[in-house]
């Protein structure tokens, strides 16, 4: 069971429950693969909307790889089905809520 208070939030894949976390080495990776030099550039990334499946997949998978899931992106990538998507992205947008310490009902990061 996820503990919000590490910023873990619960994704159901595949009759697995997996938790997703953003550690401050994931924090470092994304703004690595989003291209931004720090959180806040990270932050206003994530908040414009425009994120493809590639984006999801490396949030996802540095999500998941924080919790203690260890598996590559393209592993995770075939672990998600396509109708899978409303979920994970509302996982993801809450993960990011929880790190970026954002009330979920006041923004909209995915």
């Amino acid at each position: 069971m996820a503990n919000i208070h590490r910023g873990e939030v619960d994704l159901v894949l595949q009759d697995q429950t997996l938790p997703l976390r953003l550690t401050l080495q994931g924090l470092a990776e994304l703004e690595s693969a989003f291209g931004v030099a720090d959180l806040a550039g990270l932050g206003m990334r994530f908040s414009d909307g425009n994120l493809g499946a590639k984006d999801i997949i490396k949030i996802l998978g540095i999500a998941l790889r924080g919790g203690g899931f260890d598996k590559s992106d393209n592993e995770i990538a075939n672990l998600v089905p396509a109708n899978a998507l409303p979920d994970v992205i509302a996982a993801i947008a809450q993960v990011l809520a929880l790190t970026f310490g954002v009330s979920q009902s006041s923004s909209n990061p995915v």
